[in-house]
């Protein structure tokens, strides 16, 4: 007999009568499954009756064991008993139990089982549909959100979303900067204290707080613990600055994106220590079940005094260290001046939480590296993709390309584990801390925007090492998409499964997923598609790992035309994608894709390079699987629900769409500026060779776009949109709008002569913005 027979005998489901929400939410799973009524009584205990099925939590009786587990007893008459050592782990137990163990024989169960799980915590950062740039996703639930995290089994998700698509941040005319506040909300866009009290409005703070508060209860609900993702310590208006003057901090701002200078407070001073206490203290009140803050810093509007990675250099309030002092000295002073503030934050919290823990990246400290190293542990610890590497270097290779580091943090490229994060790892525990390390196969982090790309086997091999190498807590950038908008989802269905069962089969558990959602007849298809599509991402260059991720939406790559001379069409015809760029007039990358504000992106030299890359080995495999979900897809009804490889196929698509978009880019930096070299060296060859390339580049991007009309009108939501208010950080639903100038521009300036004014940053700079 299998589970699943022995399920189906279940006639009741008993619960305690006062049993935490999670409880019921659980029951109510396996009743929807079962048809079997929900009974509530006053006793734990078992009971061992046929037809009957007990969940209980908390666990009383111990069977589950002290480290993380979920522990099932189940008969073949239909009784049965499940428990978890933590609330998080019951419904993802209960999920497991239902979508996963059905096919194993009942008696395994019968004596009871303890089934340990991967990772003690799985947790969302940047969590893009709960609290970022997704919060205003066309189709967004956050119920059912929420509940499919906790499906797969997240621990831990991070609450604090603004309520509205802007932040309270205003700026000159002109200026993007205040975009940058829309995400990682500081914690006094929520509470005030006694010293910033009606600085911010009373109902900015209502609605915000009454965001926070709502996703919190929803977190809870099914058993997962809130917390609090927050650049800090964030800059605030100047008016705070008029009542207190002797308070200033450290100037956070870009000076290059933004247009005027933005001050945070100087934590250094007692009274400031004592408002962000405060704030924390409030906020546990509000909500006691905060177990976190994860605090990013030194960019998007915040910094700590005198640390060496702010934008305008060491800079802060007079209280620190006094000028004139050689960097090492300030290096010390500015390093402890974190730790100090990273402790307050925890001190904070554990007065109401004694599990409260604080987070850092490390980052930001690449010139405070090793005091803010030292001076981690109790409760204060650190989120990296990788603890080896100092500041943003990434000391993993490029998985076939040696020579490349093109690895974005936490993606299935970084697929190498060094031995010393091991040892790094343990230092931490050994000091009462932890390390949260980047896992990254949703929406944000990898092919933004994109949503739902395939590729199972190399998500569960990431988890699989990670796990291996005794990484016990995991930060999944992104989270994980939105239910409705991506309905199958196989790479965070093997994250699910990896975290109920670590000694999991990969290759097995892919062939499962395939089965169960397509059946035996089209499961091979579905499995070599899905073994193509992954070959083509290993294969992918990364040839510019901004544009791979959110850099692809904040430079409008599928909206601006692809020219070799961008200024040739008049400013007015570019407004229609300039408007919703991250960027500023002045920005070089508005008419050169190798460069953003002062950072050169890639290099003549490079993109040559990855454009033989891209030729040799992505289009093979990306177009095999392409062809075998596309002759399966012929003659089926597309559109109806559940159709999977309709689903696959599109989203496969899409990502060609992408891919061929990010040769483009490269074809057009070796392009346009292999033509502007030659020229200088009056190579009339190399010239015309260069405009060959841009041409040819042109009528596939022209391709492209027509592709990517047709995607838009498959009825399959390939990619992130909100049908609220465009923003720089996302698509509005008028896509294919967009699409159709492009192709007009492009058409029009087919053959203009490639051109970059070398003066063009100095020149936008000296006009007057109205």
């Amino acid at each position: 007999m299998t589970v699943a027979d022995a399920l189906a005998r279940i006639q009741a489901i008993q619960i305690n009568a006062g049993a935490a929400s999670v409880v019921t939410a659980a029951a109510e799973r396996i009743a929807a499954e079962s048809g079997a009524d929900i009974v509530r009584t006053t006793t734990d205990v078992e009971v061992r009756t046929a037809g009957v099925f007990q969940i209980s939590f908390p666990e009383r009786t111990g069977v589950a064991g002290s480290t993380p587990a979920v522990f099932l007893r189940l008969s073949e008459d239909g009784a049965g008993f499940l428990t978890a050592t933590s609330s998080s782990l019951l419904y993802g137990g209960v999920v497991n139990l239902l979508e996963r163990l059905g096919d194993e024989a009942v008696d395994k169960y019968r004596d009871g089982r303890r089934m340990a799980v991967a990772f003690d915590w799985q947790r969302s950062l940047f969590d893009f549909v709960l609290t970022q740039e997704g919060r205003i996703h066309y189709g967004r639930d956050p119920a059912a959100y929420v509940e499919q995290l906790a499906a797969r089994g997240f621990t831990h998700v991070e609450v604090n979303g603004l309520a509205g698509p802007h932040g309270f941040e205003t700026g000159p005319p002109g200026e993007a900067y205040p975009m940058f506040y829309t995400y990682g909300p500081a914690l006094d866009q929520f509470v005030s204290s006694k010293l910033n009290a009606g600085l911010y409005p009373k109902e900015w703070l209502a609605a915000n707080l009454a965001n926070l508060k709502a996703n919190a209860a929803l977190v809870v609900k099914f058993g997962l613990v809130p917390g609090l993702f927050c650049f800090e310590p964030r800059s605030v208006p100047e008016k705070f600055f008029e009542r207190y003057p002797m308070l200033r901090g450290a100037r956070v701002d870009h000076p290059f994106r933004s247009f005027k200078p933005r001050y945070n407070m100087t934590i250094t001073h007692p009274m400031v220590q004592a408002h962000y206490a405060e704030m924390v203290d409030r906020l546990l009140i509000e909500v006691p079940e905060l177990g976190f803050l994860s605090v990013w810093t030194n960019d998007s509007g915040a910094g700590f005094e005198y640390t060496k990675s702010l934008y305008v250099g060491r800079n802060g309030g007079p209280y620190l260290i006094r000028e004139w002092n050689d960097d090492a000295d300030i290096a010390r002073v500015a390093g402890g001046n974190v730790v100090q503030f990273l402790c307050g934050l925890r001190d904070a919290g554990r007065s109401r939480n004694a599990a409260f823990r604080v987070l850092t990246r490390m980052e930001s400290f690449y010139g405070e590296h090793d005091t803010v190293w030292a001076g981690l542990g109790d409760g204060v610890g650190v989120e990296s993709a990788t603890l080896v590497g100092r500041g943003w270097e990434m000391p993993y290779k490029h998985p076939r390309y040696p020579d490349s580091s093109g690895v974005n943090a936490g993606t299935v490229h970084q697929n190498r584990f060094d031995p010393r994060e091991r040892e790094l790892m343990a230092d931490l525990e050994a000091r009462g801390a932890r390390a949260d390390l980047y896992f990254a196969a949703g929406p944000h982090a990898m092919f933004a925007p994109l949503l739902g790309v395939p590729y199972p086997r190399l998500t569960g091999r990431r988890l699989q090492m990670l796990h291996a190498n005794g990484v016990r807590n995991v930060a999944h950038l992104g989270g994980t998409p939105l239910p409705g908008i991506v309905p199958f989802d196989p790479n965070h269905e093997m994250v699910g499964a990896f975290q109920f069962n670590p000694k999991l089969d990969i290759d097995r558990e892919t062939e499962r997923m395939a089965e169960r959602k397509v059946g035996s007849e089209l499961s091979l298809t579905l499995l070599s598609a899905w073994s193509d599509a992954e070959e083509a991402i290993l294969a992918y260059p990364n040839a510019v790992p901004l544009y791979s991720m959110y850099g692809f939406v904040w430079y409008r790559l599928w909206a601006r035309p692809f020219v070799p001379n961008i200024e040739a069409i008049p400013e007015s015809e570019r407004a229609y994608y300039q408007e919703f760029m991250c960027t500023t007039p002045h920005n070089p990358n508005n008419v050169d894709l190798s460069r953003d504000v002062l950072f050169q992106l890639t290099t003549l030299e490079l993109c040559r390079k990855n454009l033989e890359y891209f030729d040799a080995n992505v289009w093979k495999p990306i177009d095999r699987a392409i062809e075998l979900l596309g002759r399966e897809c012929r003659g089926m009804d597309k559109t109806s629900v559940g159709n999977v490889m309709y689903d696959q196929w599109i989203r496969l698509r899409a990502l060609k769409c992408w891919f061929r978009t990010q040769r483009s880019v490269v074809a057009w930096v070796v392009g346009v500026h292999g033509f502007l070299k030659a020229d200088e060296a009056r190579d009339r060859g190399a010239m015309s060779e260069c405009q060959v390339l841009l041409r040819d580049m042109m009528l596939q991007e022209i391709a492209n776009s027509k592709d990517l009309l047709e995607l838009l009108a498959s009825g399959v939501e390939f990619m992130a949109t909100t049908d609220q208010q465009e923003t720089p950080l996302i698509h509005g639903r008028n896509l294919d709008v967009l699409l159709n100038k492009r192709l007009t521009l492009m058409r029009a300036h087919l053959d203009d002569q490639p051109f970059i004014d070398s003066s063009y940053m100095q020149r936008k700079a000296a006009q007057a913005v109205d």
